[in-house]
């Protein structure tokens, strides 16, 4: 595992990414009037931007390079398997915010159980 500093900093990006995350999810995908001005203005790029997460979150494109990157980081040794949890950790963290449960879970447990085991051990 990475320095303690790196660790810190993560118990810090956590808890704000999920912020950004379901302020994405509250104020862009779930919010009324969006319908309505999407249905006018296709075009802005607002509206662009919901389409495409709609993509994302229909094809479960977020949990499976979630999940893809929690197994790669799981075999992977060292500190690029740990920065590869650390990135599956965010995804699936996306994933499970914006209605991708059931494969974001198992990539968040999957890139956990990566973050958490020790150095030495070897798979």
């Amino acid at each position: 595992m990475p320095a303690r500093s790196s660790v810190i900093l993560l118990l810090f990006a956590v808890p704000l990414w999920l912020a950004a995350v379901y302020g994405v999810r509250l104020l862009l995908m779930e919010d009324g009037q969006w319908v309505a001005i999407c249905a006018e203005q296709a075009s802005r790029w607002e509206c662009e931007a919901r389409s495409g997460l709609g993509l994302l979150i229909h094809f479960k494109a977020i949990a499976g390079v979630a999940l893809g990157a929690a197994l790669l980081a799981f075999v992977a040794p060292g500190r690029a398997g740990w920065w590869l949890a650390v990135l599956a950790l965010f995804v699936g963290l996306a994933g499970l915010a914006l209605y991708s449960a059931s494969l974001a879970a198992l990539a968040v447990v999957i890139a956990g159980l990566r973050l958490v085991r020790k150095r030495s051990a070897l798979l």
